[in-house]
Formats: structure tokens, sequence, C-alpha cells
């Protein structure tokens, strides 16, 4: 992954449906996050019996992990299918996308078919992170974390995963693994740097200590703990919001947006909403036809089915 330049940390707006994803490569941006909260609360589910495939919505679930690992894997294909069309259209390579593996969905064998499965999804990255399952976002109250030993267990099978993925497939097909520690919240600050420390040791790629409430914490977490690190910036969340150029003077190598996206499509949407039932027009607040169709694809299905017309 190439950031935007030496001066700012690889900048990954979160998306969490093919749309979404479109939209981020489109955009010009070097890579993607898939967000578990904006699956969560977004997605579609695949339900199969033995004579349909129907897709049904997801009710807006919080992130509470309501959502399976087969929905979520589910989801990461989408995503994959999305940024894979985008970049026909561009004629460019994909850019990569790092996923949410939540806590890996069970034991640490659960963890390792979840790394195989995210990176037969086309996942260039997953995280796993230490919270008890079933986990929650990282911002809102009552989360718990597993003992030490167990959380460091779990990275290392993800690890593992990676290296035997990469064993099977070649050198360089592996995931990227980003370890996550909530237990700043629950252990304090230097349990979490010893989290974060641990997790380099079993061979992560990259940690993300979650939620740090100042600058300082920030820059501390940055100076002790070496390798990769991810910056979530959660708009009204914990942790302050800062310029991608001071993250990256920190020494942060990525900056999750993580509900940006999800976020400003619901405010969207509820304007429209709010219009419609008071009978007013929305053209002011709306894509014209044009660029909606263009936004989902249409133009290139046009050029090709031209292409190959009879």
């Amino acid at each position: 992954m190439s950031g935007g330049g030496n001066e700012k940390p690889i900048m990954l707006p979160c998306c969490y449906d093919g749309l979404s994803a479109r939209l981020v490569a489109r955009a010009g941006f070097d890579a993607t996050f898939m967000t578990g909260f904006g699956v969560s609360g977004a997605c579609v589910r695949t339900e199969h019996n033995i004579e349909v495939q129907s897709i049904e919505c997801v009710n807006g679930y919080p992130d509470a992990q309501l959502v399976s690992y087969a929905e979520m894997a589910s989801a990461a294909s989408s995503v994959a299918e999305g940024l894979s069309s985008a970049a026909l259209e561009l004629g460019q390579e994909p850019i990569p996308c790092i996923a949410d593996g939540d806590t890996g969905y069970g034991n640490a064998l659960n963890v390792k078919r979840t790394v195989f499965g995210y990176a037969r999804a086309g996942m260039g990255g997953i995280m796993i992170e230490d919270q008890v399952s079933p986990k929650r976002c990282g911002h809102v109250a009552g989360k718990s974390v597993v003992p030490f030993d167990e959380a460091v267990k779990r990275v290392q099978a993800a690890c593992d995963a990676r290296d035997e993925y990469e064993g099977q497939f070649g050198k360089g097909t592996g995931p990227l693994v980003l370890a996550r520690t909530d237990a700043l919240v629950t252990d304090g600050f230097e349990h979490a740097i010893a989290r974060c420390l641990a997790f380099r040791e079993v061979g992560c790629d990259m940690t993300f200590l979650e939620a740090p409430e100042s600058v300082e914490q920030m820059q501390e977490y940055c100076d002790r703990v070496p390798g990769p690190k991810l910056a979530n910036m959660l708009e009204y969340g914990t942790t302050p919001v800062l310029k991608p150029e001071e993250l990256k003077k920190m020494g942060y190598t990525m900056a999750a947006y993580p509900l940006t996206l999800l976020s400003a499509s619901i405010k969207a949407m509820q304007q429209s909403l709010e219009l419609i039932k008071n009978g007013e027009p929305t053209d002011d607040i709306i894509l014209p036809f044009s660029e909606t169709k263009d936004a989902v694809g249409f133009t290139n299905y046009g050029e090709q089915e031209g292409r190959y017309s009879t």
C-alpha cells in the first residue's frame, strides 16, 4: 500500500458495501477499510436453501457482533467486487482493502479460518481485536477484553494463518494482519501498550491502539510501539481528530475514517425523507440521474454491452 505522499499517512475512508467501495476508489484513494460498524448497520445478508438464494437486508444492527462471520465474508466479497469494477473503469489495479475481522468469530482456529476466508474474498488485510465476544464498537460503553495471553494467541493464530496462506498461494499473497487492542479503557494505558508490543513480537504487521483519549497518549503510543500503526479518526468519538499531516508527524502509518461515509449517507437520507414527507422537491440535494447511473456502473456497462452486441 502506498501513501498519498510522504507528508500524510495512508488515508482509509471506510466502506461497507460494493457501492461505497466503488466511490472510495473512484475518488482516488490508495486504499480502503471495510468497517464492521458499517456492514452491521447497512449490509445485505445472503441466505441459501435447497431451492432458492435470497438477498435480505440487515435491519440496522448496532456494531455489537450481531453479524456473523459468513455475513462479514459475504460483505468482503461485495467490497472486493466493487473495487474490481471501479479499477476496470479506471484502467488500474484494484486498491487494497483491510477488513474488520472482529474477534475472529471463535477460538484461535476460528481466527485462522477467518483470515483464510477474507483473503479468498479478496481482502488485502484483516483486523483482529482482543475484545470478549460478542464485541462492540470501540467508542461505546460496556467493552471488555480477553486475558493477555489469550489475546496474544489470537493474534499469533492470525499471523500463522497469513503465513500458511502465503505457503499455499505464494509470497506476498497473505493478508496484512492488523492487531487491535481495546485494553486502554478496561486495563489502562500501560497494559494496552504491553499488548501492542506483544502483538508485534508474535508477528503482526501493524498495531492499532483503540480509543486513546488525548494527543499525549497518541504520541506516546507511537513513540513506544515499533512498526506501522493505525489511527482511528472517528468524528465525535473518544480520540482527538487530527489533520493527516499531524498524524504522520506523530508516527502513524494509516488513518481510518470509520463512519464518515455511513454517517454522511444517513444524514442525506434523513434530509431527503423529510423533504419527501413534506411534499417538497429534492432536486437540490441529490445527484442528476446521469451521475447516479455513472456511480453505480451504467456508463461502463453500456460501453461493454456495445462491444459484444451482434
